[in-house]
């Protein structure tokens, strides 16, 4: 699976923009603020329906213009398929697979595999336990529609139950069957997640540890691990015995919602312990590994966008990374980056393929 052409429509800096794409490496050069990470992000775009940068959709769109098109033509499995994703100020986005509209964004996700290695990654390390979460949902909704379907149902329940505490707080009632309705239902949804994170990070841990290894020239030790309320007893036992905490606080508590992921570097948490260099190593290694893990069970290698990475790194490192880009397990490539010359001289090492676009 490739992209063979993608043309942009009033997103974001670009008002009218078509690129023809080589199937192994596309790197796109120039000054910081001309557009080649929104190049990246309309192909991020094309699988997921979102910007892998901006959550609001509407700011996404060229200042003042009334919507944006993007417009992407795959070869998949030598066969043409178009994905188009468009959004009209006020109205809702679209999505289209061979001009058929989705019903569900949901229904497309998987369908384009695609991994994003970036500067803003930076977050899974610095922000709350919410942005691991979605990683680690992320990946494996990409392979598995029914881990999506079922997030997507615990996430409504859930809403269901916070307006329920939130409508007995203001109404100084409460009604107990009627909270358990939803109670029951989360344990359902809960526990089918729970145990698909955990089976998940059993499979994923060894990929990534042996990616870092690669990476680091086996410098460091690192691992991930898996904190959830869940390991410890039953979603139904832990609603019951913070019902009263609930009830005060106007939302649940406790749940998959509440999961974490922790980040170890030679035993140590590696936002506190681990330098930048370590730090950016580590997310390359945590996303060469949902490479790897998509790669085996989607049967299909993603495509790989590679923003800005090189910076930060020193010489060894991004050595490393291109000696395991050029191994034949990867796809298509696109890399951005502000300096012409060091892309074209680590490229040119892949012995692939290759194009540049200036911008």
């Amino acid at each position: 699976m490739y992209l063979q052409k993608l043309s942009l429509l009033n997103f974001k800096n670009f008002e009218s923009q078509s690129f023809d794409f080589q199937s192994k490496i596309n790197c796109f050069v120039g000054n910081n603020g001309i557009g080649k990470t929104n190049v990246l992000d309309a192909i991020y775009y094309l699988s997921f329906g979102k910007s892998y940068f901006n959550p609001i959709a509407t700011q996404n769109i060229r200042h003042n213009q009334e919507f944006f098109m993007i417009e992407g033509e795959y070869n998949i499995n030598n066969r043409s398929d178009k994905v188009i994703c468009s959004l009209r100020r006020g109205q809702k986005k679209v999505i289209k697979r061979n001009d058929k509209e989705y019903e569900k964004f949901s229904d497309h996700i998987g369908y384009l595999p695609l991994v994003i290695i970036s500067p803003a990654d930076r977050d899974l390390i610095i922000e709350g336990s919410d942005t691991r979460r979605k990683f680690i949902d992320g990946v494996i909704s990409q392979s598995d529609s029914s881990y999506l379907k079922t997030l997507i149902n615990y996430n409504k329940v859930l809403m269901q139950r916070n307006s329920l505490l939130k409508y007995f707080a203001a109404n100084r009632t409460f009604d107990e069957l009627n909270l358990k309705v939803y109670d029951e239902q989360l344990e359902t949804y809960g526990t089918i997640i729970h145990e698909k994170r955990k089976e998940f990070l059993t499979q994923f841990t060894p990929i990534f540890i042996d990616r870092y290894k690669s990476i680091s020239n086996g410098k460091e030790q690192v691992n991930l691990g898996y904190k959830s309320q869940m390991n410890d007893g039953s979603l139904i036992d832990l609603l019951t015995q913070s019902l009263a905490k609930d009830r005060l606080l106007q939302y649940t508590s406790v749940g998959v919602h509440k999961d974490d992921l922790f980040f170890e570097i030679d035993n140590y948490p590696i936002k506190k312990f681990g330098s930048q260099g370590q730090q950016k190593s580590f997310l390359i290694a945590l996303k060469l590994a949902q490479f790897d893990f998509i790669k085996n069970l989607a049967k299909v290698r993603p495509i790989l966008l590679l923003d800005d990475i090189f910076d930060k790194l020193d010489a060894n490192r991004v050595s490393q990374i291109i000696d395991l880009v050029n191994q034949d397990d990867f796809g298509q490539l696109f890399i951005s980056d502000t300096h012409a010359d060091r892309t074209e001289e680590v490229v040119k090492k892949t012995n692939q393929s290759y194009q540049i676009f200036r911008l």
